[in-house]
């Protein structure tokens, strides 16, 4: 019994001591539970500083997106205003082009009359120029008459004067003819005879010089074929030695008439000189002959050249107004093509204007897409920011019903922790 109380009050003690430790336990728990609600405390203020913070940070970002988009309409009325400066800038540059360019058309129409006028002027100047070349032209014809017709006469009264001396000459030539025919009548009745041998002696001789020159003849002949550079020398010579034969024979007729009287080589000797003069006055007509023949075959051949020439000015006169007119066709093609050019470059001009127009159309209407697309932008960014805050306000609540979970299970656990102490307790 005894140790049944010891037992009972070993019990009570070893109880007594595990109430004691349950409640230092407890004790401990409480304090470690009342240190955890500080701590909850503390953090809920942190969170709720936190959320503070929050707050004032979105406040700001609410502040400061409205200065954005404050400053963003603002922007976008300063960039209106700026396009529209722009525009009015853009307006005015066009009037001011079109000004120019009125002014330029209206310089190089200017330009134009006065180039107009300046080639009328020319044309009038070359025109004047023409008329005064054909005018000289027309004298200098004149004058060419004149003097053609001044040496036609001069010619027709040299042609006279030759007639005449001729005529002389002819009279001359009859008188000593005559003369020679009396003086060798003469002659010959008083030694007919004498002739006769000398006659033959002479008829001898010519066979014999005719020989030799034949001799001569084929030497020269085959001497010009060996050398025909040397022709004209060796023709020299041959007449060289024929004269010299002549001397030779005169001489031999000399000595022969010397032998038979003086007077025989005198007369003989006047018969040559005679025959020789007479021989000179042939020689001294043809010449005249030719130099008559030369002269008009050279009139003729200069009347020829001067009608070619009066020819070739009358063609050349004929091109050039054929250049002239062919000139004037060009100037009028010219100035047709260059109407052509200016109402060309007038429809390019409003071709121009009409692009810079559907131009300014477009960037018309790429500004009015440009504004709506930054409507759109703003739109999107007010959506976004609604979006935002939205998010923000759904996860503030979130995190207020973790809060609530969270202190709901705090609240279950402490529950659970007295109805454990209270039976404990109870115990």
């Amino acid at each position: 019994m005894e140790r049944e109380r010891e037992t009972e009050r070993e019990t009570e003690r070893e109880t007594e001591r595990e109430t004691e430790r349950e409640t230092e336990r407890e004790t401990e728990r409480e304090t470690e539970r009342e240190t955890e609600r500080e701590r909850e405390t503390e953090r809920e203020r942190e969170t709720e500083r936190e959320r503070q913070r929050e707050r004032e940070t979105e406040r700001e970002t609410e502040r400061e997106t409205e200065r954005e988009t404050e400053r963003d309409r603002e922007r976008q009325r300063e960039r209106q205003r700026e396009r529209e400066r722009e525009r009015e800038r853009e307006r005015r540059r066009e009037r001011q082009r079109d000004g120019e360019r009125d002014r330029e058309r209206e310089r190089e129409r200017e330009r134009e009359r006065e180039r107009e006028r300046q080639r009328e002027t020319e044309r009038e100047r070359q025109r004047e120029r023409d008329r005064e070349r054909q005018r000289e032209r027309q004298r200098e014809r004149e004058r060419e008459r004149e003097r053609d017709g001044e040496r036609d006469r001069e010619r027709e009264r040299e042609r006279d004067r030759e007639r005449e001396r001729e005529r002389e000459r002819e009279r001359e030539r009859e008188r000593e003819t005559e003369r020679d025919r009396e003086r060798e009548t003469e002659r010959e009745r008083q030694r007919e005879s004498q002739r006769e041998r000398q006659r033959e002696r002479d008829r001898e001789r010519e066979r014999e010089r005719e020989r030799e020159r034949e001799r001569q003849r084929q030497r020269q002949r085959q001497r010009q074929r060996q050398r025909e550079s040397e022709r004209e020398t060796e023709r020299e010579r041959e007449r060289e030695r024929e004269r010299e034969t002549e001397r030779e024979t005169e001489r031999e007729t000399e000595r022969e008439t010397e032998r038979e009287t003086e007077r025989e080589t005198e007369r003989e000797t006047e018969r040559q000189r005679q025959r020789q003069r007479q021989r000179q006055r042939e020689r001294e007509r043809e010449r005249q002959r030719q130099r008559q023949r030369q002269r008009q075959r050279q009139r003729q051949r200069q009347r020829q050249r001067q009608r070619q020439r009066d020819r070739e000015r009358e063609r050349e006169r004929e091109r050039e107004r054929e250049r002239e007119r062919e000139r004037e066709r060009e100037r009028e093609r010219e100035r047709e093509r260059e109407s052509e050019r200016e109402t060309e470059r007038e429809r390019e001009r409003e071709r121009e204007r009409e692009r810079e127009r559907e131009r300014q159309r477009e960037r018309e209407r790429e500004r009015q897409r440009e504004r709506e697309r930054e409507t759109e932008r703003e739109r999107e960014r007010e959506t976004e920011t609604e979006t935002e805050t939205e998010r923000e306000r759904e996860r503030e609540r979130e995190r207020e019903r973790e809060r609530d979970n969270n202190r709901a299970v705090g609240f279950m656990l402490r529950c659970i922790k007295l109805c454990a102490l209270v039976v404990c307790c109870s115990s």
